[in-house]
């Protein structure tokens, strides 16, 4: 079993101060993450790094979680959980992220708890 340190996360959030308190929240619950600022960023990280699980942010410039989580399930069928997490609560968004391969679904402002919860619930064992 890894521990929780040695999840390998993946944090798609453009906005520095989402990014920021994000980064927070993890270490708070004794994990590390990398960062990306958009979509095209993200399929760079996965090229280079087997990552567990993606944090993923809907509204990125460049590309959006939408369409960059296409393209990982696309890719990497059996590639990392991902946790999609926006400001946009509609019902719509919510069924759209889970047609396209999201694993999970958080609402901002998300609370430290909730997202623990989230990892916990992906993640299973491997953290």
């Amino acid at each position: 079993m890894q521990t929780q340190s040695k999840l390998n996360i993946l944090l798609a959030e453009d906005n520095p101060v989402n990014q920021k308190m994000a980064l927070i929240f993890l270490k708070r619950l004794g994990y590390k993450a990398d960062t990306a600022n958009n979509g095209q960023e993200v399929l760079l990280a996965l090229e280079d790094h087997p990552y567990d699980l993606v944090l993923m942010d809907i509204q990125m410039p460049e590309m959006d979680g939408i369409e960059a989580t296409k393209m990982i399930r696309k890719r990497w069928p059996q590639g990392p959980k991902i946790i999609v997490v926006t400001a946009f609560d509609a019902e719509s968004c919510r069924e759209l992220c889970f047609e396209v391969g999201a694993d999970d679904f958080l609402n901002k402002p998300v609370k430290m708890e909730e997202l623990g919860a989230a990892i916990e619930r992906n993640m299973g064992a491997a953290c």
